[in-house]
Parts: structure tokens; C-alpha cells; sequence
């Protein structure tokens, strides 16, 4: 079981402490000293204030951050966790990944999703209810422009007639594309454009807010799985697909509140079910407690998983 490390880019509330350029890079730094095997970032270009004021939160530029996480560091992978896809341009993403990808010497996932949050559509005029064409067409056409001179490609809302995009990524035939959401067609989406899928715990209460069915257990990722292993069959996949998770139980970790054989016993159930990814949250207040942190999973965590 391989993990990334979710760094703390969200919490521009803390100003210097978490997503300045120093920071980035303290924390990419103590996780390749770990052991983890990358480093994550979300994405919210333009998040209404009402969601904000609901629990969401704020971001970085994905590019940016992972840039001078990839500086810093030689051997860790850099994860978009997740990149909406219909937000931008395809060839604007496109051209985002491949230069990650050179600058980092081949080291980026591109972890996307179709997105679910409708005022933020609205903000940067896209219809939300284009979003899961929007979605696999970028992807088809990112897959072009990495690959192909004088690309002709025609989606909704643009037109190309013979461009060609350099540099090329150095991961070919591009960099691995992991696919977010619950439902059945963003498991689709994996299995035919995909080389990864990215589930995330839903209480069956959350999956409205969300606009994503509810998984709530290592069962739940199993029955999907199922069916991803169906449409692997129908359509002629053989790669493998990965598979990364949230992984849950490590809000109180650091602290004697945290269960170590709980949280193992669900890392276990979910090994078995088909997970190859976990996503580690760790909390911390301070820069230096989230070092701290990840050294310490790193010491007594990161070994019992490997």
C-alpha cells in the first residue's frame, strides 16, 4: 500500500505557515524523508463564500503548489487531488501537466474529476450541467495534444484546426490520470480514459451535498470495484487500475486518542478490497507539528504498510 501525504495548501486562514514557498517545501521535504510516496493538493479556483461558510475551503493554484513541492524533492510523486477538469480549457491543462511533468522529471499523477459544486461553475462560465461531457472530453483531448502534431479536435465550446503543444510530458504516453467521484459514471470514466480511480468516503447524508453516491465502507469499495472489473471485461481494459482512498480514523493522530489497530485493521480491509492508494490527512496547527506528524507516521505507520 503506497500513500501521499495531503499537504495543508487549504488553509490560507494560516497565511506563511502552510502555503508559502518555504512551507511547501519544509513539508514535501519531511515526506520524502518518511517514506510517502507523493504529495497531494486540492483544487477551488473560485469557491462561493455561502459553501465556504459550510465547511469549505480555499486553495492554492494546484500547478503552483505542486512546483515548488517538486523542487524541493527527487523522488516523490506530485498528485492533483483533484483538478476539475471542466473548470479550464483542456489545452490549458493540458499544457499545466506537461510542464509539471518536465520540470519534475516525470513525476505528476493527474488526479481530476468532473466537480460538484454548481456556484463555482457559475463563477467561471461553465454550465454545470455539461460538466461530465466537459469531463471526458478533456481528457480525450489532453491525451491528443500530449501525443500528437497538427491536432484537429472539435469539442462543445472550442475548435482546433492543426495546433501542436511542446513540451510533451515525459511520462508516455502521458502522466497517469486518476479519476475522482463515487458514481458509476465516474467509474466509467476511469476504467475507458483512466489508469486510476479515486473514491471517497460518503455518509449516505453527505452524498446530496456532494452530488456523489454514498461509500461508507471497505464492502462499499469492493461492490464498486465489481463493477469496474465488468466494464475492464465489456471494453477490453487489461491494464491495472490503481486505486486510492482517503484514509480515515487519523484525526486524532499525534494524540493518545489515536487507535493504531483500528486505523491498521481498516487499512487491511480496504488492501483487500482493492485499494493500492491511501491519502493521508494528518491534522496540525503549525507547520512544525505537521513535520513532526510526518515523521511520526512515517516511523510508526509507513513500515506496517508496505
Amino acid at each position: 500500500m503506497r500513500c501521499s501525504l495531503l499537504l495543508h495548501t487549504q488553509r490560507v486562514d494560516l497565511g506563511d505557515e502552510f502555503i508559502s514557498a518555504v512551507a511547501i517545501m519544509a513539508i514535501a521535504r519531511a515526506a520524502e524523508r518518511a517514506g510517502f510516496d507523493a504529495v497531494a493538493v486540492t483544487d477551488h479556483p473560485m469557491p462561493q463564500d455561502a459553501w465556504m461558510r459550510s465547511g469549505g475551503h480555499h486553495a492554492l493554484d494546484p500547478f503552483v503548489a505542486l512546483s515548488v513541492a517538486a523542487a524541493a524533492t527527487t523522488r516523490l510523486r506530485l498528485l492533483t487531488y483533484i483538478y476539475v477538469l471542466a473548470y479550464r480549457n483542456p489545452f490549458l491543462t493540458a499544457k499545466a501537466a506537461a510542464s509539471l511533468d518536465a520540470v519534475s522529471g516525470g513525476r505528476l499523477i493527474l488526479g481530476v474529476a468532473a466537480g460538484y459544486l454548481a456556484p463555482e461553475f457559475d463563477a467561471l462560465g461553465v454550465d454545470f450541467r455539461e460538466r461530465d461531457e466537459l469531463a471526458d472530453e478533456a481528457i480525450r483531448a489532453m491525451k491528443v495534444a500530449w501525443a500528437e502534431d497538427g491536432v484537429h479536435f472539435e469539442g462543445r465550446h472550442f475548435v482546433a484546426r492543426g495546433h501542436t503543444q511542446r513540451p510533451r510530458p515525459v511520462q508516455q504516453p502521458h502522466p497517469p490520470i486518476w479519476v475522482g467521484g463515487n458514481s458509476r459514471r465516474a467509474i466509467r470514466r476511469a476504467v475507458e480514459l483512466g489508469d486510476g480511480w479515486m473514491p471517497i468516503f460518503n455518509p449516505a447524508a453527505q452524498a446530496g451535498r456532494r452530488r456523489t453516491p454514498a461509500i461508507e465502507s471497505a464492502a462499499d469499495v469492493r461492490a464498486r470495484l465489481t463493477y469496474a472489473a465488468e466494464l475492464a471485461h465489456a471494453t477490453g481494459r487489461t491494464a491495472p487500475l490503481e486505486v486510492a482512498i482517503t484514509a480515515r480514523g487519523l484525526g486524532t493522530f499525534g494524540t493518545p486518542a489515536f487507535d493504531r489497530a483500528a486505523f491498521l485493521a481498516e487499512v487491511e480491509e480496504l488492501r483487500a478490497a482493492g485499494v493500492t492508494y491511501l491519502n493521508v490527512n494528518l491534522p496540525a496547527a503549525a507547520r512544525a507539528q505537521h513535520a513532526d506528524r510526518v515523521a511520526e507516521f512515517g516511523e510508526a505507520i509507513l513500515p506496517r504498510l508496505s
